[in-house]
């Protein structure tokens, strides 16, 4: 059996799955080995499968076997393992160590690097996995490396003629299941002469 994949955030008493085998008398089920650290129960009538407790995402995968006992005679049984998967849950949105961020950039420079963000996420696998994006450019005059974070600028700035400051609106977006969540940072890049 390998039932669908249970959320971390599962409450004990979730179904799991229902096992069940073709015999014409009546039998007996159990859970016999691999749930360790009793997470599981199994009505022994029905076959039903459902947790018994809050889910340790540490712990999982697992397999554990039921067996199927004929309800007369104990030495006439069959087992089979069932695997219980767990999901990681997107608990935590991306955090950058400042909300604010101070940078320069200097007049006249072509497409200049002018700054490495880096935001933490505390989920782990895909859903501790950033891209990066800005929220508003100034009309392209900014762009950012999704991957590492790092800020551009996409033209040359002139202290003389152009606003001498920008406040550009960065974000960290994680590929969290079920939805992606997102961490905000201001950056004002100020044009020096």
């Amino acid at each position: 059996y390998h039932p669908a994949p249970l959320s971390e955030k599962a409450l004990p008493d979730t179904f799991v799955v229902q096992t069940s085998v073709l015999y014409s008398a009546p039998v007996s089920y159990t859970i016999v080995s691999g749930d360790d650290k009793g997470y599981f129960m199994i009505d022994s009538s029905s076959g039903i499968i459902r947790t018994t407790k809050n889910l340790k995402l540490e712990d999982f995968p697992v397999t554990f076997n039921v067996r199927a006992t004929d309800s007369t005679d104990a030495a006439i049984f069959t087992e089979a393992p069932v695997e219980v998967e767990v999901i990681d849950e997107n608990d935590f949105p991306p955090v950058f160590p400042s909300s604010l961020l101070e940078a320069t950039l200097a007049e006249n420079l072509t497409a200049a690097e002018i700054v490495q963000l880096k935001a933490q996420d505390n989920d782990t696998g895909r859903n501790g996995l950033l891209t990066y994006g800005i929220l508003n450019g100034h009309g392209l005059k900014f762009r950012i490396n999704e991957t590492t974070g790092v800020l551009y600028s996409n033209t040359t700035f002139d202290y003389e003629e152009e606003p001498t400051e920008y406040q550009v609106v960065v974000y960290a977006e994680d590929d969290g299941i079920p939805e992606k969540k997102r961490g905000y940072c201001t950056v004002v890049i100020k044009i020096t002469d």
